[in-house]
């Protein structure tokens, strides 16, 4: 939480709740402890990280003082305002996994910081009679960039909160003319298409190819159609 004479935001947990905004407001909620049904993707997920913590022991002492005193060049703004710097250890494993996710090789010494493309508009299509899961996107992808895409499995047509639904489905680079169908990459990781009247989210994420910077995420969504 970030306090001020009185407590004017919070984010995060305290003890058994967890405080975080929406569209309509802060609100605080019981903290949930979620199963672990250690799924491919979270094996697939949790193996990348254990490997990557093994490349950043395996660096040299000086390629580890590189990254340490590379932060400030990656620092960030938070959601109160505030500066933060990432750690040498959580700059290496960030960018580096974001290259893996693109298949770009990962990298020992940190990169000189440069622009990822910003998406400035998108529109999301389902439909099952014509079987796809449509996404029209502007700008194009660059040469220098890749766009991972993210979905969400088939919701009820309320959903709206599903940051922790998301799974990489796809990775665009410039060959991938917009709009591009995504229903096999979909059926392919979630099984089966939705059906009508079920919402599926869709988020672009685009990828720096010389650094592994990720920009910001586009997110779109649309109730399936008959």
């Amino acid at each position: 939480m970030k306090f001020g004479a009185i407590i004017v935001d919070g984010r995060g947990k305290v003890g058994g709740h967890v405080a975080s905004k929406n569209r309509f407001g802060a609100y605080l909620r019981t903290k949930v402890t979620p199963v672990n049904p250690k799924s491919p993707y979270q094996v697939g997920v949790r193996a990348r990280l254990a490997g990557l913590s093994q490349d950043w022991r395996g660096l040299t002492p000086a390629q580890r003082l590189a990254w340490n005193s590379a932060v400030s060049d990656y620092k960030k703004t938070d959601i109160f305002g505030d500066i933060q710097n990432p750690t040498g250890f959580n700059l290496f494993v960030r960018l580096n996994s974001n290259l893996l996710n693109i298949g770009e090789a990962q990298q020992s010494a940190p990169p000189l910081p440069g622009s990822p493309a910003a998406i400035t508009s998108a529109s999301l299509i389902s439909d099952v009679s014509d079987a796809k899961i449509e996404i029209t996107f502007d700008p194009a992808v660059g040469a220098d960039n890749h766009y991972i895409v993210k979905a969400t499995p088939a919701l009820s047509a309320g959903k709206s909160f599903v940051k922790s639904e998301y799974r990489q489905i796809d990775v665009l680079d410039n060959a991938d003319a917009s709009p591009v169908n995504l229903m096999a990459a979909w059926n392919a990781k979630f099984g089966s298409a939705p059906v009508a009247g079920q919402k599926v989210f869709v988020q672009l994420v685009p990828i720096l190819d010389a650094t592994g910077q990720a920009g910001l995420p586009y997110e779109v969504s649309a109730v399936t159609s008959a």
